[in-house]
């Protein structure tokens, strides 16, 4: 284990679980980090480098000589197409051309979504598959992750829906028949582990989830979340015209305010579309990775943590 590995995205709640276990693993981390008030959340002994992926000094800083490069940073909110694009097609192609120009033999580990997949539901999906495919043109040696919906300590998304839960309502979006693939924090990072030093995964694109083949439907994962919680969990469909309404709101809000808005109407295209199921067994094939954590015993221990 060792070397240089260059992170962005390493405040959020994804980056500061892969931060920990890379530094157990030996490895040298430096860090892209915009605020010094978020790098304080950051463990001893990163190297921390202020700027964005819109700062091109940052940037190479950031990867000079780096053996690995991860990228996680991306916007999940956004009040329009352009504003996504920015960040997660033009920041990711700024971080290529870096990493081109300062480590070229660095591996390129870019961390996705499963949203990519479908990239005409939303904003978000079209501009995850955009920064996908300028990495898959790079020509550096490069592996792409798409995780599905993530949750575990830190999380903010689908901690409310939990939140919910443990009220004994669970709300949905659209229909209920739906199924999803989850998967816990600490298996994603495990997985980001597992790539750096696989010999066969170079230039591939891998889907990951939970141990539940298949994924979830609403009324599964209510019946997980109830023997959790002590309760039942009904499930309530949402109406349509509400839900609609209330994306609308938050798309003027966020225009009116400058804020980035969560649910838009294209999120929620993206929120209704039916089939969010990974399939693990290429990343498995290619790196021997496979999750630990089901569903129940990831809800079981935040459970715990609250009390």
């Amino acid at each position: 284990m060792g070397g240089q590995v260059a992170l962005t995205g390493a405040t959020g709640f994804i980056g500061q679980s892969l931060c920990a276990r890379l530094l157990e693993r030996g490895y040298q981390l430096r860090a892209l980090v915009r605020s010094p008030d978020k790098a304080a959340r950051l463990p001893a002994g990163i190297d921390i480098i202020s700027g964005s992926l819109q700062s091109a000094s940052g940037l190479q800083e950031l990867v000079a000589g780096a053996d690995t490069v991860i990228h996680l940073a991306g916007a999940v909110r956004g009040n329009s197409e352009a504003e996504f694009m920015t960040v997660n097609c033009a920041g990711t192609e700024a971080l290529l051309h870096a990493t081109a120009e300062l480590a070229p033999s660095a591996r390129f580990v870019h961390v996705s979504s499963l949203a990519a997949r479908e990239p005409q539901l939303s904003w978000y999906s079209h501009s995850k598959r955009a920064g996908e495919e300028r990495v898959m043109a790079s020509g550096l040696d490069w592996i792409v992750l798409r995780p599905p919906a993530i949750y575990g300590p830190g999380d903010e998304e689908m901690r409310a829906i939990f939140n919910w839960m443990a009220r004994g309502i669970a709300l949905v979006p659209g229909s209920t028949e739906s199924r999803t693939s989850l998967l816990h924090v600490d298996d994603l990072v495990r997985a980001v582990d597992a790539c750096l030093n696989s010999t066969v995964a170079a230039g591939q694109a891998f889907e990951l989830g939970d141990d539940k083949s298949g994924g979830y439907d609403w009324r599964e994962m209510a019946t997980i979340a109830g023997a959790v919680y002590g309760r039942e969990v009904r499930l309530w469909q949402v109406p349509a015209p509400l839900l609609n309404a209330v994306a609308a709101l938050s798309l003027g809000l966020g225009r009116l305010s400058g804020r980035p808005a969560m649910l838009t109407p294209p999120k929620l295209r993206e929120l209704r579309f039916e089939n969010w199921v990974a399939d693990n067994r290429a990343i498995t094939e290619a790196t021997g990775w496979v999750p630990r954590i089901s569903l129940h015993d990831g809800l079981l221990a935040l459970a715990d943590a609250a009390l």
